[in-house]
């Protein structure tokens, strides 16, 4: 009887084993196949190939012909030459340059100034006759010098509406300097009357064209 019961304790500790093992056998994880790691191909660079050149060849300069084939530049003229006697030479102005007049009298000097005058202002001068109606009426006397210089102007009516005229009237008489030398008077003073037009243009009553 003993011995059966150490055969049967046997029998069940070799069973207890076996399930063991059983159990441990399944507990352990399958082993999973490890992935396949392909790398990248490999790129290789190639550096341009260049022709071989000799030392003889780097060294050579370019060919002569290239140099000559360049047109030379053309050459500079020399700018012509004026000589002092053809150069043209400066006008200046100076009281000898006006000319003479041979009035006797203030009258007759009179008329050579007016003229003089409408010479100086000959796009200014009213052409025709005159309106009945005028802008401006004025009379002054002028000193004219010897040499022609204006030395001096007095007004006896002045259009003291207009005071732009009066001062266009000596500015005109001014600028027309040097007049006519007054040879046989030697200085002399003439009185003139001045016609006005609205439009800016005058007449001098010594060779007006007279009014409608």
């Amino acid at each position: 009887m003993l011995h059966a019961f150490r055969s049967w304790r046997t029998r069940w500790r070799g069973l207890d084993l076996l399930t063991a093992g059983i159990l441990v056998g399944c507990a352990v994880p399958t082993p999973q196949p490890l992935p396949v790691i392909v790398s990248a191909p490999t790129v290789q660079i190639v550096p341009p190939q260049h022709p071989a050149t000799s030392p003889d060849q780097a060294q050579k300069p370019a060919p002569p012909a290239l140099a000559a084939a360049r047109p030379p530049p053309p050459a500079k003229s020399a700018a012509p030459k004026v000589s002092p006697s053809t150069k043209p030479q400066p006008v200046t102005a100076t009281n000898d340059s006006s000319v003479g007049s041979t009035a006797q009298t203030e009258r007759d000097y009179r008329r050579a100034a007016a003229a003089h005058l409408y010479g100086q202002n000959a796009h200014r001068i009213y052409a025709g006759q005159l309106p009945p109606l005028l802008y401006a009426i004025g009379v002054l006397q002028v000193d004219v010098g010897a040499m022609g210089e204006i030395t001096q102007i007095n007004w006896m009516r002045v259009p003291t509406h207009a005071p732009e005229v009066v001062a266009e009237i000596e500015d005109t008489i001014r600028r027309a300097a040097p007049f006519p030398r007054p040879l046989a008077l030697g200085s002399v003073t003439y009185t003139e009357t001045w016609l006005w037009h609205k439009s800016g243009r005058f007449q001098l009553d010594t060779l007006t064209k007279g009014q409608l």
